[in-house]
């Protein structure tokens, strides 16, 4: 799917914040592992999700689905699948299920669609070797197989920057360990919503853990059993911070329902971030709005924030002044290596962007013109390179933006519904 995207002058409305992917992941498989039926509301129905849906069910969950609502009876016992467990290309579901597999009484495969060099799991195999748990990669490079038969427990280690998704993989399925575990984080652990996130969910399943206030060790008793739970998805802010951005650069409003404010999810620093560069952000009951201004130069750490380091790439694009971003060297092990992909695609539309090892150096105001993108079959690129189009004099032609539909299905319709200029929808 090609899609364009015209310079638009401004944009005006309301739209509500998509449901959280990672949420949405981490809700379905406490969901599938609890002894009873939980409901999921405004869950998040993307191409990733559903991997991570046909996941659980392969694992003996059953499922009743409708628009806003999933039904899941759960499971103590993982079952044996009968076939291949297909990941498609989502490396959350693969962390995070590889651990859970070996649950089961039977060996698992898992197929996964992209390269396990962009995205590892290597980390998380030694881990669970540490634990009793036989898994490898497969000699073809394929799949992943784990012989399963339970986890043992006890010590381990792994490190925490390269991803979050090894922790939280080995949080959902070491409460059913035969013995205590406990993880030691070796480096400083990077991401570290996305595991405060995980350990919400667990809680709200009954699961007790106990963590050291830096995260360099976590404990998790054994013998554990997931209760059941009613959830209710919270707005993303990984994906409403494209409207967000695409406000700030069109000096227009955009106000986006749906969002809490006091959550995990540390993407919520975009409202940070964009006071900081000078755009006025006003936060009410569930909602933020974004009003565009003049924006200036910013320095941002990635560590915690790696997901909005694309579009806000595009936002320091637009600013006055010289932009940092730092510590971001995990977004080369993304879907695709995000620090070139977001560089190379806006150094195409005029952009001054500097590519180190480490994060992008962005000299600002350097006016941007349309072109053909490529978006690496990256929804985040493909995101971004749309919100710089809107900016951009004439049109942007954006190839493979079907690639959304990972984890913003509704993006292009909902740029629309602001006004902006967009067809091949």
């Amino acid at each position: 799917m090609e899609v364009t995207v015209r310079n638009t002058k401004r944009l005006e409305g309301v739209i509500l914040a998509p449901p959280s992917k990672a949420y949405t992941h981490r809700m379905l498989i406490a969901a599938s592992l609890a002894n009873g039926t939980s409901r999921i509301n405004n869950p998040l129905v993307s191409d990733d999700t559903q991997a991570t849906l046909e996941a659980v069910k392969a694992l003996g969950a059953t499922t009743e689905l409708d628009k806003n609502c999933w039904t899941i009876h759960g499971t103590e016992q993982p079952s044996t699948p009968s076939q291949p467990i297909d990941c498609q290309e989502s490396g959350s579901t693969l962390r995070f299920m590889i651990p859970v597999a070996a649950i089961a009484q039977g060996p698992s495969t898992f197929l996964f669609e992209a390269s396990f060099e962009r995205r590892p799991v290597a980390p998380l195999l030694k881990s669970l070797k540490e634990l009793g748990v036989k898994s490898a990669i497969q000699k073809d490079g394929s799949s992943v197989s784990v012989g399963g038969g339970g986890i043992r427990g006890g010590q381990t280690s792994i490190r925490g920057d390269v991803s979050s998704q090894f922790i939280s993989g080995l949080l959902f399925a070491c409460p059913k360990a035969k013995e205590d575990t406990e993880i030691s984080v070796t480096t400083k652990l990077e991401s570290k919503g996305y595991i405060e996130m995980t350990l919400e969910v667990l809680g709200k399943h009954g699961i007790v853990t106990s963590v050291d206030p830096d995260f360099s060790q976590l404990r998790i008793p054994a013998n554990q059993s997931y209760s059941p739970y009613n959830h209710t998805v919270p707005g993303d802010f990984s994906s409403a911070a494209f409207l967000l951005v695409a406000a700030a650069v069109t000096s227009s409003r955009v106000t986006v329902n749906g969002l809490e404010y006091q959550t995990s999810q540390g993407d919520r620093a975009i409202v940070d971030i964009l006071e900081k560069m000078g755009a006025s952000v006003m936060i009410e009951d569930n909602s933020v709005k974004a009003t565009g201004k003049q924006l200036a130069e910013v320095n941002i750490d990635a560590k915690d924030v790696p997901d909005l380091v694309p579009v806000c790439t595009v936002l320091a694009c637009y600013a006055e002044g010289r932009s940092k971003i730092f510590n971001a060297k995990r977004l080369r092990y993304k879907e695709s290596d995000r620090l070139d992909s977001i560089s190379t695609e806006l150094q195409k539309m005029g952009a001054d962007i500097t590519v180190n090892e480490d994060g992008l150096t962005i000299n600002g105001g350097c006016p941007l013109h349309g072109t053909t993108v490529d978006t690496h079959n990256d929804h985040r690129i493909a995101m971004a390179c749309a919100v710089a189009a809107l900016g951009a004099k004439g049109e942007t032609k954006i190839q493979n933006a079907e690639c959304i539909n990972k984890s913003y299905p509704q993006f292009f319709n909902d740029l629309r519904v602001l006004g902006a200029d967009v067809v091949g929808i």
